[in-house]
């Protein structure tokens, strides 16, 4: 399965970070594909594509604040859920999208 996502918390520093982190590692040891981009303090960083988010099964945006453009994923199959989640449930967040993505 294809997923992207965006990582941005409060701070914009380590949840951030540690989120993208945890998702890139639950999803690899399923067997996905998975990119990530971050929205911290320093800005957008590992920015997706419009190839990236049209190939794409599920997007995941683990996220506390409102983050820029989250427009582009309209017609997606999109998932919203806390930093703190992505950190502390990574591999049941993943299963959980593979059950709404039926994949």
């Amino acid at each position: 399965m294809k997923i992207v996502g965006v990582s941005a918390c409060t701070i914009g520093i380590a949840h951030t970070y540690l989120a993208q982190q945890k998702l890139e590692d639950a999803a690899k040891a399923a067997g996905d594909d998975i990119k990530v981009e971050t929205q911290g303090t320093i800005g957008i960083e590992n920015e997706l594509s419009q190839e990236d988010i049209a190939a794409a099964d599920i997007v995941i945006l683990a996220v506390d604040i409102k983050i820029a453009n989250e427009e582009r994923f309209e017609g997606k199959k999109v998932v919203k859920v806390s930093t703190d989640t992505a950190i502390k449930s990574p591999n049941k967040l993943i299963a959980k999208l593979h059950e709404i993505a039926g994949k």
